[in-house]
């Protein structure tokens, strides 16, 4: 009888707790799919680690179930760009043929090079990394804009000459770190075609990243599978909580200021890499889960909001422009002009 009582107890006890952890997921993946609706940021960048640290599983496992969701969501948003003819096709296959390869080889790379039993701290570093590089690109991003701005330069109507080797080496690493991290569809090939397609227009950028990203992320999502296995019980809560998210943030996105929302994502990319290098035991920062550094993460966060603003300021000086004010960081990053506005008028990431 005891035994029985015992075995009903244990029972209660995993089902209440598997409805706990799906309800985070799902609470989680709304917050974030209304903020890459607003912003058109990367979900793989906020939703990896936000599931790391809720503890809803290991990193292997949170990268392969946010890739299976991401090629869920990003189909829809190809599929309205595609009809609206915006993506450069000639430059997404490119993209294509150096980021799937290389997506598919990604999760099984990162086992073969990660020290023995250690695959999970392994790839804490990895994805720590990958979200300090994300918050870098977006801030080289903007400086491009702000000197773009400066000088009078805005892009042009006209298909750009294609570069097909270095396309290439974009699509390659970008396919690498998603394969590998589930970071990095977005924001570190936006910033290279940015860098090597300076006249591609705003509508045609974010659609041919956008048509791009889903073989990436499909060839990421299939690999990682094949490697680590699929946790439904992660996934489909994934699902049902980002996509109604991400319809949400667009609806609301033409009255929420994106611009100081992108701002504060860039902090938080920073604090999340660094936690995650400090929870892997990064050596600058600790020796693992036992040595964390929670205060400084912190007051690095807390430096960022104060530091930021002012580096901003005083790049605009440089380039001519008052430290605050006219043209706001928004009018930055989007120039008044006939093609800054994506398909239905949203103002493109």
């Amino acid at each position: 009888m005891q035994v029985h009582l015992m075995g009903q107890h244990v029972l209660a006890d995993s089902v209440l707790t598997g409805y706990g952890l799906e309800v985070k997921t799902v609470i989680a993946a709304f917050i974030v799919g209304v903020v890459v609706g607003i912003t058109g940021m990367g979900g793989g960048a906020l939703m990896t680690p936000a599931l790391i640290f809720l503890g809803v599983g290991d990193a292997a496992t949170v990268v392969t179930a946010d890739l299976t969701a991401a090629a869920v969501y990003k189909t829809g948003g190809a599929a309205v760009h595609w009809r609206e003819g915006s993506p450069n096709l000639q430059l997404a296959k490119w993209l294509i043929v150096g980021s799937v390869p290389m997506a598919f080889l990604g999760p099984h790379l990162a086992e073969w090079i990660s020290p023995e039993g250690d695959l999970d701290g392994f790839l804490k570093l990895c994805i720590g990394f990958a979200l300090l590089f994300a918050a870098s690109t977006y801030a080289l991003r903007l400086y491009i804009q702000l000197r773009r701005v400066t000088s009078g330069r805005h892009p042009g109507e006209a298909e750009p000459v294609i570069r097909p080797l270095p396309t290439l080496l974009v699509g390659a690493l970008g396919g690498l770190l998603v394969g590998i991290t589930s970071v990095g569809s977005g924001s570190v090939i936006m910033i290279a075609l940015l860098m090597l397609y300076p006249t591609l227009s705003a509508v045609k950028l974010v659609g041919t990243d956008l048509v791009q990203a889903v073989p990436l992320v499909l060839s990421a999502a299939v690999s990682n599978i094949i490697a680590h296995g699929l946790d439904w019980g992660i996934t489909i809560p994934l699902i049902i909580g980002s996509v109604p998210g991400t319809i949400l943030g667009a609806k609301i996105a033409p009255r929420v200021p994106a611009s100081f929302v992108r701002r504060g994502i860039v902090i938080v990319l920073t604090v999340s890499g660094l936690a995650l290098l400090d929870k892997a035991g990064w050596a600058p920062l600790g020796s693992g889960e036992d040595e964390t550094h929670p205060v400084l993460i912190g007051l690095v966060g807390i430096s960022l909001l104060v530091v930021v603003p002012v580096v901003w300021g005083l790049l605009r000086r440089r380039s001519g422009l008052p430290m605050f004010g006219n043209p706001t960081v928004a009018e930055i990053e989007h120039p008044p002009g006939p093609s800054t506005r994506t398909p239905g008028g949203r103002v493109p990431r």
